[in-house]
C-alpha cells in the first residue's frame, strides 16, 4: 500500500514499468532537467559512493541507480520533498543502495568529511533572489528554483568538499549563467571537463547546459554535440526518445 499525501500522485519513472515515483503537482514532480542530469552522468558501475544535492523528490539517485551498483545519498533541505524521496526509495525497494539525507548541503562537508565520493551531482536552484510575487506564490517551488537556500557558491564549494580528488562533479544549470559556472568550477578546483548544451529544437537557443568538472584535473575540456530535445513537428527527437524510452539512463 502506497502512503500519498495531498495531491500527489504515483507515477511510472520514465520506460522502466518497475520503478514507481511519488510526485505533486503543488510540491514537486520532476523535469527534463534531472533526467538529463543522470544520464549525462558518469557513475561507477559496481561500487563506489554517489551524492545527489538537492534531491527534490530522489528523481536522480532513483535514475542512477538503475545503471550503478553504487551507494548513492540525496541530499534535501525541504521536510516535504524529503518525505517523498524517503517514500520513493521505500517503494522501489532501494533501501540498500540508497538513501536520503534531511539536510542543509553546506552542512554535508561536516556530516561526511572531505573528499568522500567519487560522483557528486546536482541540480541547483537556478535563478537568484525572486521577487515578493513570485516568493508568495508557493514556497516549495520557490526554494527549488531561487537561491534562497543557497547560493551558487555555496553549490560548488560543497561539491568540491566532497568530490575526492580526481572525483566528478555533474551540474544542470541555465547558459545564462555558464560564465559563474565555470569561474567558481575554477576557484575550487574543478576543472571543467564535458560540457554539453541542450535546444529545445534546432535553430534556438540552448536553454539548458550540462556540466561536468574533475576536482584537481588538468585542463582538457570536451564540447560534446548539442543536444536537441524536439524535432519541427513538436515531437521528441530520437536522442532524447532514446534517453526517455529507448536505454537506461
Amino acid at each position: 500500500m502506497v502512503d500519498l499525501k495531498g495531491d500527489e500522485r504515483l507515477d511510472y519513472l520514465l520506460a522502466e514499468e518497475n520503478m514507481r515515483i511519488i510526485q505533486s503537482p503543488t510540491v514537486f514532480a520532476f523535469s527534463l532537467d534531472a533526467v538529463l542530469l543522470a544520464d549525462f552522468t558518469y557513475v561507477p558501475i559496481k561500487r563506489g559512493k554517489v551524492l545527489d544535492l538537492c534531491t527534490g523528490n530522489g528523481v536522480v539517485p532513483l535514475l542512477i541507480s538503475r545503471r550503478s551498483k553504487a551507494k548513492i545519498t540525496g541530499v534535501e533541505i525541504q521536510e516535504r520533498l524529503y518525505d517523498m524521496a524517503v517514500r520513493n526509495i521505500q517503494i522501489n525497494h532501494l533501501e540498500d543502495q540508497l538513501e536520503v539525507v534531511h539536510g542543509d548541503l553546506k552542512e554535508m562537508p561536516k556530516r561526511y568529511g572531505n573528499n568522500k565520493f567519487d560522483v557528486v551531482t546536482v541540480n541547483p536552484p537556478y535563478f537568484k533572489t525572486p521577487n515578493k510575487r513570485e516568493q508568495n506564490q508557493n514556497d516549495y517551488l520557490t526554494i527549488a528554483r531561487h537561491e534562497i537556500s543557497c547560493t551558487l557558491e555555496d553549490v560548488v564549494l560543497a561539491c568540491s568538499k566532497l568530490v575526492r580528488s580526481g572525483g566528478k562533479v555533474s551540474m544542470v544549470h541555465r547558459p545564462g549563467r555558464l560564465v559563474e559556472i565555470i569561474t567558481l568550477f575554477k576557484k575550487y578546483k574543478l576543472e571543467p571537463k564535458r560540457m554539453r548544451f541542450v535546444h529545445p529544437k534546432i535553430g534556438k537557443e540552448a536553454n539548458m547546459v550540462l556540466v561536468e568538472g574533475v576536482r584537481d584535473g588538468g585542463a582538457d575540456l570536451k564540447l560534446l554535440p548539442p543536444l536537441y530535445a524536439f524535432d519541427d513537428n513538436g515531437t521528441y527527437s530520437k536522442e532524447l526518445e532514446e534517453i526517455l524510452y529507448g536505454r537506461a539512463t
